[in-house]
């Protein structure tokens, strides 16, 4: 395909899709707001926790016009106006613009962050954390799920003091059942820090952070890790389709077929996969559709994993977990669950007629490997397989 085509956004999505076009012989534009290369998101944590510089994390290198922001986009004369005065003329538009952190409506951020009050989604972000951070500082972490259960590791591997606050009931309520997100707990608070769930922060007063029942936890560094959101601006003022994200068909086209969407902006069949691997899927299936072969995306069954290495804590070693579908059983599943208090380790499926639909292991990840690939593949489960061998290590499969 020889037209010209433009990528606003240099992050996973917009990376990959740059490097499978540039390959097939493909002009490819690619704006990237961040002053950085494209590098992998899901690594920041190991950077802040100091194991890992930020050129470790950097993706594979494709040409990208570094700290050029996207403004607006005219449909009608196909140009992408950029925060620098210029404008990038286009036959295809591609929407590879990520997520923003959720900032929480809380008191005393209103008029912006106060001094010592981060989000965690940028390696700008990342570096002014390490920055910030030093041995003994008291730090807070709002928010329990994936990404707030790293930036607490990562810190109290630097030596810092740290207050976990999660809203919901229990640690990683996504992708976690109780009992695993139980021992989560356990090896977090191994490391010193302190939990509480059930807790809903009400605001700000500088870096001390009041609860809902009035009770302030002394901080000097807080890092909000409420999730993310769809960035959909740029396709909110063009006139696009928007729900959660930028709804998109199975050929990854928005409501302008001249303009596509990528990754954790892209909303297909009413999902927002909002994960590295469905973004690189996606990037993959756009570049065979923009290179004229036939290919279509019908969503991503995607595994989340995460390690939290033992480096820097010596009252506790390392700690792997990975989690994939729905780990609540409906009535009638068949769940298979095996326990291992002393070694830290859990495993559990769910299966639902004769397919996987869901399981959880952490501390012991030998069997997720089989596990995932029957889940992926939505494969009916062997008859002459009886359930329990499911929790062996090659998932019995």
């Amino acid at each position: 395909m020889a037209s010209e085509i433009v990528v606003i956004g240099g992050g996973t999505a917009g990376a990959q899709l740059a490097r499978r076009l540039g390959g097939a012989g493909i002009s490819v534009t690619v704006l990237g707001e961040e002053p950085h290369a494209p590098y992998n998101r899901v690594l920041l944590a190991e950077v802040l926790a100091g194991r890992y510089g930020p050129e470790v994390i950097a993706l594979p290198e494709v040409p990208v016009r570094r700290g050029v922001r996207a403004t607006s986009i005219d449909r009608d004369l196909r140009l992408v106006h950029c925060a620098d005065g210029t404008s990038v003329p286009y036959e295809r538009l591609v929407l590879a613009t990520g997520s923003n952190p959720v900032l929480p409506p809380l008191r005393g951020i209103s008029g912006g962050l106060p001094d010592g009050v981060h989000p965690f989604r940028t390696l700008d972000d990342c570096a002014a954390l390490s920055a910030a951070v030093r041995p003994g500082i008291r730090a807070v972490v709002v928010g329990g799920g994936l990404l707030g259960v790293s930036a607490a590791r990562a810190l109290a591997s630097r030596g810092a003091k740290v207050v976990l606050a999660q809203q919901g009931e229990h640690l990683m309520e996504r992708q976690l059942d109780v009992s695993a997100s139980v021992l989560l707990r356990d090896h977090l608070e191994a490391l010193g820090v302190e939990i509480h769930t059930e807790c809903r922060v009400r605001g700000l007063h500088g870096t001390n952070v009041e609860l809902a029942d009035g009770y302030v936890l002394a901080s000097e560094l807080v890092v909000l890790a409420c999730g993310v959101r769809p960035r959909v601006t740029l396709a909110l003022d063009a006139g696009l389709d928007v729900r959660k994200g930028i709804v998109v068909d199975d050929e990854l086209r928005t409501s302008d077929p001249c303009i596509h969407a990528i990754g954790d902006c892209a909303e297909h069949a009413g999902v927002v996969q909002g994960l590295a691997g469905p973004a690189l899927e996606q990037a993959d299936v756009l570049a065979s559709v923009l290179t004229g072969t036939a290919a279509r995306y019908t969503g991503t069954r995607a595994l989340t994993r995460l390690t939290l290495t033992g480096e820097g804590a010596a009252s506790a070693g390392p700690l792997d977990l990975a989690a994939f579908g729905d780990p609540t059983p409906r009535p009638g599943d068949d769940v298979v669950q095996l326990a291992d208090a002393t070694r830290g380790a859990y495993r559990k499926v769910v299966v639902r007629g004769d397919r996987l639909v869901g399981g959880v292991l952490l501390g012991d990840l030998a069997a997720v490997g089989a596990l995932a690939r029957a889940w992926e593949g939505d494969e009916a489960l062997p008859d002459s397989v009886p359930l329990l061998h499911l929790l062996t290590n090659d998932g019995g499969l």
